[in-house]
């Protein structure tokens, strides 16, 4: 089973950022997968790589949408964005500098950013583009 479940509670009710949110929770659960599994390290550093990858990706369309619609918190939510990619990148070279004992503190750091800020920030962001959309 997975760790995060895709379900109703983490939409944000625009439907591309939705889109986006569920490939996060499944490169995630990869990760938390290939973690639990025992996988060798440089497959989880795999996996690492292209969930931090894909979240830089997916935090420039935010913040491109945030910018097209003139969203009145654009810049709190994009520093919300650099301090995770900040965090996550740092993690990501302690594990690749052979801290492995990490992956105990990742997976619980990854999710719980991940279901907050989706929870908290992303949903207002998803009501202020569905409202523009309407």
């Amino acid at each position: 089973m997975a760790l995060l479940e895709w379900s109703d509670d983490l939409s944000v009710g625009y439907g591309p950022i939705d889109e986006q949110h569920k490939k996060l929770i499944d490169l995630f659960n990869d990760l938390d997968a290939a973690i639990g599994s025992g996988q060798a390290v440089d497959v989880i550093g795999g996996f690492l790589e292209e969930l931090i990858d894909y979240t830089a990706w997916h935090f420039r369309s935010e913040e491109r949408l945030m910018e097209a619609h003139g969203y009145p918190d654009a810049l709190a939510h994009k520093v919300q964005h650099v301090d995770l990619t900040e965090q996550a990148e740092d993690l990501q070279q302690r594990f690749l500098d052979g801290d492995h004992d990490l992956a105990d503190t990742l997976v619980p750091f990854l999710k719980d950013w991940l279901t907050n800020h989706i929870m908290q920030v992303d949903k207002q962001l998803g009501a202020f583009l569905a409202a523009k959309a309407a």
